[in-house]
């Protein structure tokens, strides 16, 4: 209880320094080709200022958004991603960008619609998945329809087609089914039969084959397919161990294409060096620690499958990026969270943090601290709500309450056995005795020498005295 709230300020602090250091990078990365397109070094820089800045109003509002009313918009909020995904298909509604038709154009605006459903699927799955855990919840209904609803997503999402996109659909889904608690047997033969439908992925499109074919043959093609990876690579090694300094690097000079957005590590680890590289992944390494000990932590089941899955993909996105800059997996176009240029993106990252940073002040410790006023400044000064306690509802309880003794479902509806009704109840105070049978005639005389004793003699001696 020393420090009740140290993983909601470990969360705001390590959005705001992702945010501001992916704002400085993508100046510097971006300003060149800027100039030679818009003619002007802060078109692009502009445009992402603006979405870091929606970003963190949504942010604001993720912090006040109580957990019961996540819940009960989990559903229609993915229906409606959904129905974005289907739109942005159709020709003359979506716009086809760098050879995937999966944006909307609104008032010179870009918004990607599977950014969107990534989100709505990690909230909603997290929704059905704490709704029918317990003891007594069965592998279809923890597969059914969380599965089929992530098949028609990642469905719609191959049809853009958009690889990025489909790798983190997939890692939402099997972390959603792992911290849910599925059996390990099934839990493998998903993630074999991911793992297949990749390599076909990979294989049957032009772009995603030319991509592997490049990554274990990388100097069959240097200044084709192979060329983007290859280039980051000099980029990373020009760089040493302290870097060339901000704003000083020689790949964004059109050597490395899209140094701004999928390869922005290149030019992190050129401009400032071995060190900024490791001090990057430092804090993505202290946000997996952080978002699993907020989850670890949660009383809330929902709470507890949520940070879990938001952290595992955020961490799983930003390592695949990583890793196909570095050379290590083959490029796939993810992008790096809060870092790398991109509107819908950044916002929607932010409003996953957001999420997270409102599950750390929904931990028991730290709902006790802000109720004993122990808010702080910075609570006090953004005026946020106190967050409630979690209290399971009927569904949960009754889910795990467990399951009556054999002996116990023979019993009669009086809840007693058909035999020996006379006998002492259970769990009643003191046990009574069994009382013997009276005749009835006995039982009246009785009852009426009682009332004139209580009215006849018995009164008048009472007045006399």
């Amino acid at each position: 209880m020393a420090r009740p709230l140290a993983s909601f300020h470990l969360v705001v602090t390590i959005a705001v320094l992702l945010t501001v250091l992916g704002l400085v990078m993508v100046l510097s990365s971006s300003s060149v080709g800027a100039v030679a397109t818009a003619g002007s070094a802060y078109g692009l820089f502009t445009s992402q200022v603006i979405f870091a800045v929606l970003g963190m109003v949504i942010f604001y509002i993720a912090l006040q958004i109580p957990i019961r009313l996540l819940r009960r918009f989990a559903f229609p909020a993915f229906a409606f991603s959904v129905v974005l995904l289907v739109l942005v298909l159709i020709p003359g509604i979506g716009t086809v960008s760098q050879g995937t038709r999966g944006w909307f154009v609104i008032a010179g605006v870009s918004l990607q619609p599977a950014e969107i459903a990534k989100i709505t699927l990690a909230v909603w799955g997290a929704h059905l998945l704490a709704s029918r855990r317990g003891e007594n919840s069965t592998l279809r209904e923890m597969l059914i329809p969380l599965v089929p609803a992530a098949l028609l997503v990642t469905g719609l999402i191959v049809l853009q087609p958009d690889l990025g996109t489909t790798v983190s659909i997939v890692i939402i889904v099997l972390a959603l089914l792992w911290f849910a608690g599925l059996p390990l047997k099934v839990f493998l033969g998903i993630v074999g039969t991911a793992v297949s439908l990749a390599v076909v992925l990979a294989l049957t499109a032009g772009y995603r084959s030319e991509r592997v074919r490049a990554f274990f043959n990388p100097g069959d093609d240097p200044q084709g397919a192979g060329y983007q990876a290859r280039q980051a690579k000099f980029s990373l090694a020009d760089g040493g161990l302290w870097g060339r300094g901000l704003g000083q690097s020689r790949a964004k000079w059109s050597y490395l294409p899209n140094a701004h957005n999928d390869f922005i590590f290149a030019i992190i680890g050129e401009e400032l060096g071995f060190l900024g590289g490791v001090a990057v992944i430092g804090l993505f390494g202290l946000f997996a620690y952080v978002g699993l000990r907020i989850a670890m932590r949660s009383v809330d089941p929902f709470l507890r499958l949520f940070t879990a899955t938001a952290t595992t993909w955020i961490i799983g996105q930003a390592l695949i990026n990583i890793g196909y800059v570095v050379g290590l997996l083959p490029v796939t176009g993810l992008q790096l969270p809060l870092v790398s240029a991109g509107g819908t993106s950044t916002a929607t990252t932010l409003l996953m943090f957001g999420l997270i940073a409102n599950a750390a002040r929904h931990e028991p410790e730290a709902i006790a601290a802000l109720h004993a006023g122990q808010d702080g400044r910075f609570a006090r000064l953004l005026r946020l709500r106190k967050p409630e306690p979690y209290r399971a509802g009927r569904t949960t309880a009754r889910r795990r309450r467990p399951p009556a003794p054999p002996e116990q479902r023979g019993a009669t509806r009086a809840g007693r056995p058909a035999e020996g009704r006379n006998q002492p109840r259970k769990g009643a105070g003191r046990a009574r005795r069994a009382q013997p049978a009276q005749d009835p005639g006995r039982g009246r005389q009785q009852t009426n020498r009682a009332r004139r004793g209580a009215n006849g003699r018995s009164g008048e001696r009472g007045n006399r005295r």
